[in-house]
């Protein structure tokens, strides 16, 4: 123990095996990271501001969005950093902070993925009681069993982590603090923190998703049973845009958390970046592309504001006619002060 060195900061090795090609990753990371913002900061104002999508499967997808925008947030910046300004190295306070926001908000999401599902099944299986059983109390009850769980989910294997000694270097091969990587330099026995976090991990991904897998059967077996053509059409495009960030979302982290440990550092880097850049850039175009009613708030919105600047010509002539004031009231001045022609 008397050899053991006090890790102050680590190093985040980003890719490099792609090391010639880290500021064009840099600048692609950064062209995903504003689209992810845009898309869903769009989705999170046109489902607050329209009035017709305030219901339960547009107040989750409010509350998705918010979460794709904190999970991106919370690596994506630090990637940058590191391929665009070569700053490399995190500080260990700023390692485990990142390490905790990346798996609580990511729980929280697969838990809301699930809750989500419940109430489609809800809205297609018994929609008559869809009103009365999704009322507003439940639904704000649900968002924040969401955060509890990921919370819970999270903090015991991340105390765990947090009490390991790092002798083994201070180089993550990774780009952000993942858990499976910081044990990679513990020089003490890690067994019992990998035990906690695959049972953690999975009982929160395989718990979600089954109840996932269980809502989408009834919600298939019900539309299966609808005789019109056009009915089924409609009942499934409801679910679709869900279903497919939940194949993404739930695919990648299965494959990264719920399996031993111990395999090919480069591919575990290149799948966590389906879900730290691929799904929150494509979860807003999914729902809004596939979504009739996202489609029309939309173009609403657009339609509202292009008529707003047109019945109001006066925003651009008031700044151009203020422009030429302040140029002719700089000029006065000018040639009050100096003693030759301005």
């Amino acid at each position: 123990m008397e050899n053991l060195t006090i890790i102050t900061d680590f190093i985040l090795l980003d890719f490099p095996e792609l090391h010639q090609l880290e500021y064009s990753m840099g600048v692609f990371l950064l062209a995903s990271y504003l689209l992810t913002l845009a898309g869903n900061i769009t989705i999170i104002f046109i489902i607050t501001h329209n009035h017709q999508l305030h219901t339960p499967m547009y107040f989750f997808l409010w509350n998705l969005s918010c979460l794709e925008i904190l999970i991106t947030t919370s690596v994506v910046p630090k990637v940058l950093a590191s391929l665009l300004l070569g700053f490399r190295s995190i500080s260990y306070p700023a390692c485990l902070s990142q390490c905790y926001f990346f798996f609580f908000l990511g729980s929280s999401e697969f838990v809301l993925l699930a809750v989500m599902s419940y109430d489609r099944y809800v809205a297609i299986c018994n929609p008559l009681c869809y009103a009365s059983i999704m009322s507003t109390k439940l639904c704000l009850w649900l968002v924040v069993a969401s955060c509890a769980a990921g919370f819970l989910a999270t903090i015991l294997p991340t105390i765990l982590v947090a009490g390991l000694p790092f002798c083994h270097g201070n180089e993550i091969d990774h780009f952000f603090c993942d858990s499976l990587a910081l044990m990679k330099l513990a020089c003490s026995d890690t067994s019992l923190v990998e035990l906690v976090s695959f049972f953690s991990s999975s009982a929160t991904i395989l718990s979600s998703l089954i109840f996932t897998v269980v809502s989408y059967t009834y919600i298939i077996t019900t539309i299966l049973k609808i005789q019109s053509a056009s009915g089924k059409h409609k009942a499934f495009s409801t679910c679709s845009s869900h279903l497919i960030i939940v194949i993404l979302g739930y695919g990648s982290c299965i494959f990264m958390y719920v399996r031993p440990s111990g395999s090919n550092p480069s591919i575990n880097k290149m799948v966590s970046l389906i879900n730290t850049v691929l799904t929150p850039v494509l979860s807003p175009f999914i729902f809004s592309l596939r979504n009739k009613q996202v489609k029309d708030a939309v173009k609403a919105a657009f339609i509202s504001w292009a008529g707003y600047l047109k019945s109001n010509p006066k925003l651009g002539h008031g700044f151009s006619k203020r422009k030429q004031e302040n140029g002719k009231k700089g000029r006065n001045e000018c040639k009050a002060k100096c003693l030759f022609p301005c």
